[in-house]
């Protein structure tokens, strides 16, 4: 990949537009990211992910992509189509640092932004036009700004309306080849009289829901473009994908997306899931990363001033089977303690026999901690005679007090006490899969 200081920045839209939504999407933004502590590596293909043998690709240079791999790929496989790349581990702190000085610049131009995940966000610039200029002026002002602050490039797609902005921002991107990128428009404007020109030109498998299975469906129907689909009665729709999925697909084919631009959406559950390097067989080890997931998520409910009354566990075993088992708790739960005594007690209807692959433990109907009412002792506190829910979340909030200090890996439960410090999760950690490293615990 080379400099970032290579794209074009003229402008790359056409025609008049009443547009106002942006779609802001990082140019291979973790890669990018690592090129800025690692320079030497410009021009090489680079690959960004879990380092085990069961990591996957989180992110790929351009040169990489030539090469046929992607992000989500197994990193085996991506070492097998691009053997002379260099592999990075991913450091998942580190970008959620820079998205949050590159979603403060998003603010900076208007404080409706959505993000979507680390590297791309949505934006209205609608009641920013008298201060700021046009969209396409927005825009151009918004990749100047990330270049000169942080070293790094976006493209930026402009619409009227959401799923259309995600499309431009694709048109937008850069392209790959071995020798690094090649650079697009950088900005891609579809003005309201070309929308449907724009969309009904594109593959059927761009629009949003078109996955594998329903793009096989289509095709039987002849649907080889969004224009094709745009043709199909909408009854012909909802007898060949549903109601849901017919009518959904009927709208986007018709560039119709009422959906706003949402800043500051709320959670609507918090998890964490371990991929082990090996399948674990035995019930203790299970137990213990119980604990630490529980400990993880627990902790992010209580930064959040927030509760989860439904408790998950996912169970992925050795062959890809996946099962899930939830129980609801009265008044919620945000103590690890306790999610960690709930989530045991499902992990004790579980055959772990034939090996462990995956494990994880979430929370969700996730609800204020202020809303919360007063909640009956349990059996287990009882019978342990701990005192309750009030004893374990003064405990907590002076676990949370220390960590807030000193770090997420200065105190927690003892059970994840090792030779080599204490095993807490940390944010972003098995993000892309784990590393080869000896098992501890």
């Amino acid at each position: 990949m080379t400099a970032p200081a290579a794209p074009p920045d003229g402008p790359g839209d056409a025609g008049r537009s009443t547009a106002g939504i942006l779609h802001v999407d990082m140019d291979a933004f973790f890669v990018s990211v690592e090129l800025l502590r690692h320079p030497e590596l410009r021009g090489r293909p680079v690959v960004v992910g879990g380092s085990g043998a069961r990591g996957v690709v989180a992110a790929a240079s351009y040169e990489a992509r030539a090469y046929g791999v992607h992000s989500a790929m197994p990193g085996a496989r991506a070492r097998r189509l691009c053997p002379h790349a260099v592999f990075l581990s991913g450091d998942h702190a580190r970008y959620s640092e820079v998205s949050g000085r590159v979603m403060e610049v998003f603010r900076s131009f208007t404080p409706l932004v959505e993000p979507i995940s680390l590297d791309e966000a949505f934006l209205d610039v609608r009641g920013a036009r008298r201060l700021m200029g046009t969209p396409s002026e927005i825009a151009h002002r918004l990749r100047a700004r990330i270049l000169e602050q942080e070293g790094l490039t976006c493209s930026v797609g402009i619409a009227r309306v959401k799923f259309l902005a995600k499309l431009a921002s694709e048109e937008a991107k850069p392209k790959a080849s071995p020798d690094g990128p090649v650079f697009g428009p950088g900005v891609v404007e579809v003005a309201e009289e070309r929308e449907l020109a724009f969309l009904h030109a594109l593959p059927a498998r761009a629009l949003w829901g078109v996955g594998p299975a329903t793009l096989e469906r289509l095709e039987r129907l002849g649907v080889r473009t969004v224009g094709d689909l745009a043709a199909l009665p909408l009854d012909t729709l909802v007898g060949a994908l549903g109601r849901a999925s017919g009518t959904h697909l009927h709208e986007l084919a018709h560039a119709r997306d009422p959906r706003p631009v949402v800043p500051d959406q709320a959670a609507k559950s918090i998890s964490h899931e371990e991929t082990f390097a090996r399948d674990r067989f035995r019930r203790e080890e299970l137990e213990v990363e119980v604990v630490r997931l529980a400990d993880a998520v627990a902790t992010r409910l209580r930064r959040s001033g927030a509760v989860g009354r439904t408790v998950t566990i996912k169970v992925r075993f050795g062959d890809f089977s996946t099962i899930t088992r939830s129980s609801t708790v009265d008044g919620g739960v945000d103590s690890g303690h306790q999610l960690a005594q709930v989530a045991r007690r499902l992990l004790a209807d579980v055959d772990e026999s034939a090996g462990v692959r995956l494990l994880g433990v979430g929370v969700s109907q996730i609800g204020d901690r202020s809303q919360r009412g007063g909640q009956q002792l349990s059996l287990d506190d009882l019978v342990a005679g701990d005192g309750g829910t009030a004893d374990w979340s003064s405990a907590e909030e002076a676990v949370d007090a220390v960590r807030a200090r000193f770090g997420d890996a200065a105190v927690g439960p003892a059970s994840l006490a090792s030779p080599a410090g204490l095993r807490v999760v940390r944010k972003g950690q098995q993000q892309w899969g784990p590393d080869d490293a000896p098992r501890t615990g």
